[in-house]
């Protein structure tokens, strides 16, 4: 029970450090609440899954071939200096019908987060590194089935992170006021255009090295 809890720490400090989903997240939960805030979440959650699965077959090497990860630098930047220019955009339209409601669909929510975090090559090495390393001790000290029950306290601790990001979020829009929510939305968004600069740098060197 100790190693399953630490396994939830460990999922928990992993997605703790600011990075574009819970910019993302801030976001969407100052627009929409909790759960268009939470879906981003969750669809981030989805797209590190699948980089999770990835390594525990021994197939994400594939993916760190120079023209592939290339691709996924590009394709990150134009997803998030996108959805930061949004976010910078629309600031202003913030009003206090927008802190009631969002007309954007939930499935957008999703699709963001999981597009985000799926065409970031960070996550690769993330989880190569991080899951990899786990996988490699835990391997060698519990048997198979063990090692699925610690690989989903990792995404148990996640999803509480996910829950909290999204809570706090929906609490600013109830508790601040617009002047404040919108330079919240400016800074989010510019920390997502940010983020995807840095994106495109990566992607450029890659290309002409």
């Amino acid at each position: 029970m100790n190693a399953f809890i630490g396994y939830i720490l460990l999922g928990l400090s992993l997605s703790a450090p600011i990075g574009p989903i819970n910019a993302s997240q801030l976001d969407k939960g100052i627009r929409g609440g909790f759960l268009h805030a939470w879906l981003v979440g969750l669809g981030a959650i989805c797209a590190d899954v699948i980089y999770m699965l990835l390594v525990y077959f021994g197939i994400v090497h594939v993916l760190d071939a120079p023209f592939i990860k290339a691709f996924l630098w590009l394709f990150g930047f134009f997803v998030l200096v996108y959805t930061g220019y949004e976010s910078i955009r629309d600031a202003g339209k913030i009003s206090a019908a927008d802190t009631r409601g969002q007309d954007e669909s939930y499935a957008k929510s999703f699709l963001s987060g999981f597009l985000m975090s799926l065409f970031n090559p960070l996550s690769i090495l993330f989880w190569l590194g991080i899951y990899g390393s786990v996988l490699a001790k835990a391997s060698s000290e519990y048997p198979m089935q063990q090692l699925l029950i610690y690989s989903g306290g990792i995404v148990l601790g996640i999803l509480l992170w996910d829950v909290t990001m999204a809570s706090a979020s929906s609490l600013f829009r109830r508790f601040l006021t617009l002047r404040v929510l919108k330079s919240i939305s400016v800074l989010s968004g510019l920390s997502l255009v940010g983020f995807g600069i840095y994106f495109g740098i990566q992607a450029f060197m890659l290309l002409y090295p």
